[in-house]
């Protein structure tokens, strides 16, 4: 690595660890010492090896502070969006009708950054009813369970918040 780029590295992979050793206190029922200093080793590892996919590095540290609290709200609105999906999906399955219309869509991402268009493509995948299937030269190509889960996905909320998450176009 170059001697200039380790400082931000450094930044990157502290803040990537303080997030993923928060998340692993919140997640974990104990306390103790060993449980505690597993959760740093893990955290760590996974910071080391992971922290410039989350990151840009030619942000400051404000910038990858503020990469990282927009990142984590929009954690908790594609949660809330997993939960509706899992309800329609769950409803689609239970008539007895089974009123589903598979297809695959094609749509094209204004997106730039990597980690912007594996965010989205990740996305798409863990609502259920979609089904990431591959990324060309940012064109998304999507299973979806039925019509209106790709006239949702066609709409452009989920690309827009994950703009939102990386100030792209913004």
């Amino acid at each position: 690595m170059k001697q200039k780029g380790m400082k931000h590295d450094k930044v990157g992979f502290l803040l990537t660890f303080i997030v993923l050793f928060g998340f692993w206190l919140l997640l974990s029922k104990f306390f103790d010492p060993v449980h505690v200093s597993l959760g740093i080793i893990c955290s760590a590892l996974v910071a080391f090896y992971s922290h410039d996919l989350l990151i840009e590095h030619s942000e400051d540290i404000i910038g990858r502070a503020g990469t990282i609290i927009r990142f984590i709200r929009y954690g908790f609105w594609l949660i809330r969006q997993i939960i509706i999906a899992n309800i329609d999906v769950a409803c689609i399955v239970l008539d007895p009708k089974l009123p589903i219309s598979p297809q695959i869509i094609k749509f094209d991402s204004k997106l730039q950054s990597s980690p912007a268009l594996i965010t989205l493509a990740n996305s798409i995948t863990l609502t259920p009813g979609t089904l990431t299937v591959d990324i060309i030269d940012g064109e998304y190509y999507v299973h979806c369970l039925a019509v209106k889960h790709g006239d949702k996905l066609l709409e452009g909320t989920l690309e827009r918040n994950v703009k939102k998450v990386f100030k792209e176009g913004i």
